[in-house]
């Protein structure tokens, strides 16, 4: 299978409500899975030399799905938070954007209301561009990331308040 095969396939997992997604052929078995915590996708194939036995190819990161952005959490160094306040944090590695594109509005701003399923801002990864969306009514409090600021998985994005 080649790159866009696969890219193909993470973009199928990632759009759904799928969690786990495996296919083999007699060349090659591909494991897709999401979870929470992380998300992975392995590829065997057949050793070259080895008669039966499967040679583990490297393993890639794959695109979260937007829709679990808010964790319930703040992460121990991350910023005080008020009662009714929680932390939005990247669901994927990639480059964190306010707006889509450099000539439009950003998404939201300080002090803005998000209602549920609205965009806070696009975290791009491997040229996909994935929308953040919030889980919960809430008001932005602070915004923690420059734009075009690269993110790790889990670090914070914004403050909110639950509304």
């Amino acid at each position: 299978m080649d790159i866009k095969d696969l890219k193909t396939l993470i973009k199928m997992v990632t759009e759904t409500d799928i969690t786990e997604f495996e296919m083999e052929n007699t060349e090659e078995k591909i494991s897709i899975r999401r979870g929470k915590t992380q998300e992975i996708v392995h590829v065997t194939a057949p050793a070259q030399m080895a008669a039966p036995a499967m040679a583990a190819a490297p393993v890639m990161q794959a695109p979260a799905a937007p829709a679990p952005a808010a964790a319930p959490a703040a992460p121990a160094a991350g910023p005080a938070l008020g009662e009714r306040q929680e932390i939005i944090n990247s669901p994927i590695v990639g480059t964190f954007y306010r707006a889509p594109s450099p000539e439009s509005a950003a998404y939201v701003e300080v002090g803005s209301v998000v209602e549920k399923g609205q965009v806070f801002c696009i975290v791009e990864a491997m040229k996909l561009m994935n929308e953040i969306e919030a889980d919960f009514k809430c008001k932005v409090i602070e915004i923690l990331k420059e734009n075009a600021q690269p993110v790790e998985f889990g670090d914070p994005l914004f403050v909110v308040e639950k509304l």
